[in-house]
Order: structure tokens, then C-alpha cells, then sequence
């Protein structure tokens, strides 16, 4: 997976469009779609079946619930340029929250921030950022009076089939909207630090088939009650087109996810309960004798945590959680994020020759 970080992505400056015309010769006899003798089209070929009533009306309707959606969430959607490129961002509260991923603002403190209704910057700082969930919050230093909060709706809510927009800045184009629908939900996806993501594994991700662009992280996922259901945050890629990305398949963090962590950032300045399950150990993912990944070895155990209360050690292989099957440290995470803090795991490791299953009472991720 490769989420849009807005760094590997420009906007344009200008925009070209190509005319490609085309013409016919009708010259020395008669030639079907020219004018001249070919006979005149019937009523029957020409003539466009009539749509019913009811069915314009209903597009109709449905038209209107866009328009009153995108006027409605359209102005708490931002556009956040750092250091290193741009982003989007919700406006959270009144108070001039802004919450957006952790890979948008990267290793940025300090922000310009572009209303949706205004051209002129605002700057801003950052509270705090949470890369475990790919998640931060900035913080206007000048409010502007008249500032409109997005309404988050709850994400359990959420069902496939559902009619989403995605709204943002891709590619730099400010206050851009996009139309598709809720593809799946409970996804899990890890982020590809390579390619500007944080690393971090998302869990109860909302697939969606509306494009989701550099630039668009850090926005808004709408429902058509205009309420946020999640900020759209990566995009697939598809490895045999040159890790291209592929069309119609993008993802979001849950609404639930969002309002937790941004309202620990914002009370605390960091987060203090992320609901995460953790093992309480640094580890690297270990090569077997062929070279290919057979497990992560454990480099150091957080003193108290999780792992070293079961007696796993440094030295130690893990080769599974429960009833999965561990060879990298993604693999590890995609496991873990099935489970809860206090929740009790057999983990199995390797050490020396020999092998041994330990319960652990898993810790929570910091």
C-alpha cells in the first residue's frame, strides 16, 4: 500500500487541454454519417428513448443532496502546506483544531493553512501527531472568526454500498470533490514508510471507491447526511504497473478512530489510551536460510511490559500470535490490532534449538 503523501506530488501550474479533431472527407460517393445522398436517419434511430418523470426527478433529488453536501462540509476542509509539500485537513472546533494524518505534517511544526473560503493563509501549529495511527492535530494561532467545525458521524454506522464524497486538495487544486462509494469496511492495511507513509498498521479502515489523490490525505470522507465518516488516507498500489496507483481503491480512518485520538490530543497534547493491543518489544524482522522472513526477532523488551512479565527475552524469534503465523514485523502488527489491550495470547518463539508457547496479557500500544 502507498498512502498520498503530498511531497511526492506538485501542483500543477498550469493546465492544458488537447483538442484532437476529427473529419471525414465525403468526396466521390456516398458515405455513411456524411451529409449529401445517404438516407436520413429514421425517428426511431435518432431520437433518444424519453426518460420517465419519476426518474428525473429521483436524479434530480439526488443531485441536490450533492450540492447541499458539498455547500455544507465544503468550507471545513482546509489546505495545509509545509516545508515539504501539502495536504488537506478538517477543520475540528471553533477553537481553530485542525485534524489531519501524521504523515501530512511529517516532521513540520509549524503550517500554513488555506480556508476553503478564503485565499489567504493562516498559520498554524502543531499540538501533537500520532504516527501509531497516522493521525495529528494542528492548531490555528489566529482563529478567524465565523470558523465551521465538520460534524463527524458515527463510523459503525458506515455500510458498503453507501454513496460517499471525498473532499481535499489533491494535487494542489483547493476544495476538490470526488464521488464513489463504501467498498468494504475492518480493513487492515500497513503503510509503506518507503513511500512517505509512517509504518503504521490501520485497522477498521473504510474502503472506498472514490479517488483518492496526492494531496487528498488528511481530508474528508462524507456521507450524504454531510457528516465525516473518515480522512482519507492512503491509496493501493498496483505492483504489476509499476506500483502505479490503482484506480478505485483508497482508504480511510474511521470517524470513531479520528474523534478518539484528536480528543486526547487536544485535552492531554498526546495520546493516553490509543485502544491498541502491544507486546512491549523492539524487534526486526529475521531472514531463514534462504533469505526469506521467518519471524521477528525480539532486540529489547519494554521493562514491565507485556513480553518480558511472559518471560520472552531478547534473542528471542516470534513465529506466531495466537492463531497466525508471524514472518515480519508487519505481520506481527496485522496480528496484534486483532486483539485489545488486556487480552490474553499464546506467542510462540523460537530460542536456541528449541521452541516454546507463553501466555501474554497484552499491553497497549503507546
Amino acid at each position: 500500500m502507498r498512502d498520498t503523501k503530498p511531497n511526492r506530488w506538485r501542483p500543477q501550474t498550469a493546465l492544458r487541454t488537447a483538442a484532437l479533431l476529427l473529419a471525414v472527407a465525403c468526396a466521390g460517393g456516398v458515405t455513411a454519417g456524411c451529409t449529401g445522398d445517404s438516407p436520413a436517419p429514421t425517428a426511431a434511430s435518432s431520437a433518444p428513448a424519453p426518460i420517465a418523470a419519476s426518474e428525473a426527478a429521483g436524479a434530480r433529488d439526488l443531485e441536490r443532496s450533492y450540492q447541499r453536501v458539498v455547500k455544507a462540509v465544503l468550507p471545513s476542509v482546509v489546505q495545509i502546506n509545509t516545508p515539504e509539500g501539502l495536504g488537506s485537513g478538517i477543520v475540528y472546533d471553533a477553537k481553530g483544531h485542525i485534524v489531519t494524518n501524521a504523515h501530512v505534517v511529517g516532521s513540520a511544526d509549524t503550517f500554513e493553512i488555506t480556508l476553503a473560503n478564503s485565499d489567504t493563509p493562516h498559520k498554524g501549529r502543531l499540538v501533537a501527531a500520532y504516527p501509531e495511527q497516522d493521525l495529528a492535530v494542528i492548531e490555528l494561532e489566529d482563529p478567524p472568526s465565523g470558523l465551521r467545525a465538520a460534524s463527524f458521524g458515527p463510523s459503525r454506522d458506515v455500510q458498503v454500498g453507501q454513496i460517499v464524497l471525498a473532499m481535499g486538495s489533491p494535487l494542489g487544486l483547493n476544495s476538490s470533490v470526488t464521488q464513489g462509494i463504501v467498498s468494504a469496511v475492518g480493513r487492515t492495511v500497513s503503510e509503506a514508510p518507503s513511500d512517505g507513509g509512517t509504518g503504521a498498521t490501520l485497522a477498521d479502515l473504510v474502503q472506498t471507491s472514490a479517488p483518492i489523490n496526492p494531496g487528498n490525505s488528511g481530508g474528508a470522507l462524507v456521507n450524504l447526511s454531510g457528516q465525516v465518516i473518515g480522512i482519507p488516507t492512503l491509496a493501493a498500489v498496483n505492483p504489476s504497473m509499476g506500483d502505479s496507483s490503482a484506480p478505485g481503491i483508497g482508504f480511510a480512518i474511521p470517524s470513531a478512530t479520528v474523534t478518539r485520538i484528536a480528543d486526547q490530543i487536544i485535552k492531554y497534547g498526546k495520546v493516553v489510551d490509543s485502544g491498541r493491543a502491544a507486546l512491549g518489544i523492539a524487534g526486526r524482522t529475521v531472514l531463514d536460510e534462504d533469505f526469506q522472513p521467518a519471524g521477528v526477532g525480539v532486540v529489547e523488551v519494554t521493562k514491565g511490559g507485556a513480553a518480558e512479565k511472559a518471560g520472552i527475552r531478547p534473542g528471542d524469534v516470534i513465529t506466531r500470535v495466537g492463531n497466525d503465523d508471524i514472518t515480519t514485523l508487519q505481520s506481527l502488527s496485522e496480528a496484534l490490532v486483532e486483539h485489545a489491550p488486556g487480552d490474553t495470547v499464546d506467542v510462540t518463539v523460537q530460542r536456541g534449538s528449541g521452541e516454546k508457547t507463553v501466555k501474554v496479557t497484552l499491553g497497549q500500544l503507546r
